[in-house]
């Protein structure tokens, strides 16, 4: 059997008071080397992060222009049945068909507006050209200036978005002689 080396025998390094200047350096480059792999890693999580965000927000925002779409092509069906219900004839045969198309328009409302559609609420409202479109201006003396007494055609928003302004008819106080 053979006799253990010490430390001496051995030529390696094994007591503190045995470090070089080298081994120091070289301690203190892979300490800096290390911190600045750890300091590259935050970074690169914090910027997938920000990736995965962004990739939904498109996602979210693609799925509402579909949407949106959509929901401009079936605007003007929502207006035919408007037009159709304000039209009254009579007879019993007329009164089922309105029921109908109560029925039927209603069913679509609720189908657009579970999407996140809603009615821009216009008449007796001062006139905002971001949710109107002024058709003509009516001189009347009994509306302030500036105040929606009619409304031609309904506005719609979309996710509180403008997808069509109201067209309205807009008061214009008189002018008392």
């Amino acid at each position: 059997m053979e006799p253990e080396a010490t430390p001496s025998q051995s030529g390696s390094v094994g007591a503190p008071e045995e470090l070089t200047m080298v081994d120091a350096a070289e301690l203190k480059r892979l300490h800096d080397e290390k911190q600045e792999l750890q300091n590259t890693l935050v970074r690169r999580q914090a910027d997938f992060e920000n990736y995965r965000k962004r990739v939904e927000k498109e996602r979210h925002h693609d799925r509402h222009r579909g949407a949106e779409s959509l929901i401009e092509h079936l605007l003007p069906v929502l207006d035919a049945f408007d037009r159709a219900l304000s039209v009254h004839h009579e007879g019993a045969a007329s009164e089922d068909y309105r029921k109908g198309f109560e029925l039927t328009r209603k069913q679509l409302w609720d189908a657009l507006s579970k999407q996140g559609l809603s009615r821009i609420e216009s008449v007796g409202k001062e006139f905002d050209p971001y949710f109107h479109h002024a058709i003509e201006q009516v001189e009347t003396s009994e509306q302030k200036d500036g105040i929606v007494i009619g409304e031609l055609q309904p506005g719609y928003l979309f996710h509180e978005r403008v997808l069509r302004p109201a067209m309205v008819r807009v008061a214009k106080r008189r002018e008392s002689n």
